[in-house]
Order: C-alpha cells, then sequence, then structure tokens
C-alpha cells in the first residue's frame, strides 16, 4: 500500500495583502503557522507511527509548512522548485486587482499553452512539465507513505500526474482546494488502483 498526503501551504502573508502570489515568496501570518500545526497534528493521525518522507516545494510558504510538519514528524524536507506554484510573471507580488484588470482568461481551443496576457506568466503545460516528473520520482521511491506541500493551482497538476491523467488531457482540469487543506492519495497493492480517498479537507483547521 502506498499512501501519499498533498498538502496546500497554509496562510501566507500574500493572502492577507490581497497580492497575487504565484513565485512571490512570501512566509506564513500567524494564523498560518497556526494552521500547519494543526495540519501537522492530523497528518500524524493519519499516518500512524510509520516512517514517511515529506517534501515541498522550496517557496518560503511551503516550505514553512513542511518545517511544521517535519517538526511533528522529526524527518527531513526535502525542497524542491518543481513543486512551486504557477508563476504569473511580472504580476508577481502586485495587488491581485492590477492583475485581475490584465488577466485573460484561456480560451477552450487553448487551456494548455495560453499565458493569459501576463508577461512571463508560466502556462498550465509549463507547470505540468515540472510537476509530473517530480511527483513520479517521488512515488517511485520506496518508502510507503509520503507528503508532499505544494500550492493551490499545483495541487491539481499534482493529482493528475498522480493518476496518470497525460498532460494533454488537463486543460480543463481542476481541484477546489483551501490553505492547509489535506488530500490523500492511496494505491492498492493488489490492483494498483490509484485512488484519491480524501480531496482537500479542511475539517482540521478553524473557521
Amino acid at each position: 500500500m502506498k499512501d501519499i498526503f498533498v498538502v496546500t501551504h497554509t496562510q501566507s502573508v500574500h493572502h492577507e495583502e490581497d497580492k497575487v502570489g504565484g513565485w512571490y515568496d512570501t512566509e506564513l501570518t500567524a494564523r498560518g503557522q497556526e494552521d500547519a500545526a494543526a495540519t501537522a497534528e492530523r497528518l500524524r493521525a493519519f499516518a500512524g507511527e510509520k516512517e514517511v518522507e515529506i517534501y515541498s516545494s522550496d517557496l518560503r510558504r511551503a516550505a514553512q509548512t513542511a518545517a511544521a510538519i517535519a517538526k511533528r514528524f522529526q524527518r527531513p524536507v526535502a525542497e524542491t522548485a518543481d513543486l512551486r506554484e504557477i508563476s504569473y510573471g511580472v504580476a508577481g507580488g502586485k495587488p491581485q486587482a492590477w492583475l485581475d484588470a490584465r488577466y485573460s482568461p484561456a480560451p477552450d481551443d487553448n487551456r494548455l499553452d495560453f499565458s493569459c496576457g501576463i508577461d512571463g506568466a508560466e502556462t498550465r503545460r509549463d507547470v505540468a512539465a515540472r510537476v509530473y516528473p517530480c511527483v513520479n520520482a517521488i512515488v517511485a521511491r520506496p518508502c510507503e507513505t509520503q507528503i508532499i506541500v505544494t500550492h493551490g493551482f499545483t495541487l491539481t497538476l499534482v493529482l493528475a500526474a498522480w493518476m496518470k491523467i497525460p498532460i494533454d488531457a488537463c486543460g480543463f482540469l481542476s481541484f477546489p482546494e483551501k490553505s492547509g487543506s489535506i488530500t490523500h492519495l492511496r494505491q492498492d497493492e493488489f490492483f494498483r488502483n490509484r485512488a484519491v480517498v480524501r480531496l482537500a479537507d479542511a475539517s482540521h483547521l478553524r473557521c
């Protein structure tokens, strides 16, 4: 049995400031730190006494969430830029209203390769091209219980990689989430099926 828990980072400073995230590198708020500790406790309950591996985006908000989890499990964290949020290019760190006024939604006939009109922004395909190999390498490791800490948009592509959905089929894919959510993935030993046991669970966080 392989169990993977995918965590979205908890509340970050850019949330409170209503600024564009992406690769804009902000820390957790006090609430984010509290929620990260609560997330760590829930993960400990899910994993029991099993030995775990922990992987994280290298952006501070994810790395700090992962650090709280690592402290609870007494395990190290492997950080990687491959698990980062989608980059919003020049919009990163600007007021959300700035991006909203300039953002063009991807058309139905070009969902994967449209950069939404923002200079330097990543496309869905760009994100998938770094996330898929990273997830595949993590899953291929023999450890039976793994934790991946990432971001809201990236969560969808982590799940798509796990479910072996071809990148070309990801144009319309989206899994809603909340900061600090936990998604539980499991592959059984006999049929080798890959299941989404729990999607974006945030019941461990206070309202």
